[in-house]
């Protein structure tokens, strides 16, 4: 096939980009100019420079493609200025969508957030993961870049009413190799292997390898089902942070911080934290964005990819152990 991927440069369209490529498909990629690209090292592909906001350049460049993947999104947890977030995430989105549909592209996979599913509810300390029938509103959406990614995929099922053939997938919190940036997730580890980490706040994450979110993006233009949603994380990865910390000690030997911050505290220096960012205009170490997330258990049942898709399982244990030796085979260790 002939595919077409926006955020290429990125940790999951990387693994994406790599995976299509091995398995014979002809790849072409959207990078903004200056874009980052040590993640996609090792692979051919064709570049494209630049922007979901230039619909006459998405219109011409998906001629002849049979896939398009979008995978690309502002993500940032704190912004001096929200709106170049919400016209790269909405108006984007749209722009790439009704291109693809022009262009006559048989599958579009749009890559949403699980942000966007109804989180699980508290029910006498017991948590059960929730699915794609539970559904969010606007009103839940607790930071900029949440609401964006809501207001895009509401676009995305928009279009796919109206004939386009969008499927969407909704990855959990992929970790793996290749997170150049790194993800605030990826941030985890390696703060972790850096011992930068005294302490954790209670939350709770759905785990999943990146490799095998990249194969659910290519399964999903396969067998998805058009105006579908496909949660992409693992049936045993939803681990409590305290988990996730004892898993990384077992795999690196390092011990993992046993102090818990209470929520409040983590909220209270995460309001200071971001008062010195609207002054000095860096971005805060703790945005209140991430603290407000972490209250949360966002765990989730991916079991409609595993019985529709075939999603693969790789243990959460091998992402991680994946994750740290590419962490420490480039560069990211402090000596």
């Amino acid at each position: 096939m002939n595919c077409f991927v926006t955020g290429a440069s990125g940790f999951v369209g990387s693994n994406l980009v790599h995976e299509l490529v091995a398995r014979g498909h002809r790849v072409k990629t959207l990078l903004r100019p200056g874009a980052d690209e040590r993640g996609l090292r090792g692979t051919t592909f064709e570049r494209v420079s630049g922007d979901l906001l230039d619909k006459k350049l998405l219109e011409r460049e998906l001629a002849g493609c049979d896939w398009c993947f979008h995978v690309a999104a502002s993500y940032q947890l704190w912004m001096r200025d929200y709106a170049p977030m919400y016209q790269s995430n909405v108006e984007g989105t749209r722009n790439i969508l009704e291109a693809a549909g022009k262009a006559g592209c048989q599958k579009i996979v749009y890559t949403s957030t699980v942000g966007c599913i109804g989180l699980p509810k508290n029910e006498n300390g017991k948590f059960t993961p929730t699915d794609e029938t539970f559904l969010s509103s606007e009103a839940q959406m607790s930071n900029h870049y949440k609401r964006s990614k809501w207001l895009a995929e509401q676009v995305a099922l928009e279009l796919a009413q109206k004939g386009l053939p969008i499927v969407i997938v909704n990855p959990s919190a992929p970790v793996g190799p290749g997170d150049v940036k790194p993800t605030p997730t990826g941030q985890v580890i390696v703060d972790f292997l850096n011992r930068k980490m005294p302490a954790y706040l209670d939350t709770g994450l759905n785990w999943v390898h990146v490799r095998d979110v990249a194969v659910g993006h290519i399964l999903a233009a396969e067998k998805g089902k058009f105006g579908e949603r496909y949660i992409l994380g693992h049936a045993d990865g939803n681990w409590t942070m305290q988990a996730t910390l004892a898993a990384l000690q077992e795999l690196t030997g390092i011990p993992a911080p046993k102090m818990k911050v209470p929520y409040w505290v983590a909220l209270a220096a995460a309001h200071v934290d971001e008062k010195i960012s609207a002054i000095t205009g860096k971005p805060p170490k703790a945005p209140l964005a991430g603290v407000r997330m972490a209250k949360y258990k966002m765990w989730f049942n991916p079991a409609k990819a595993i019985r529709e898709l075939g999603l693969p399982q790789t243990p959460p244990k091998q992402a991680f152990a994946d994750a740290i030796a590419w962490f420490r085979a480039n560069g990211y260790l402090k000596k």
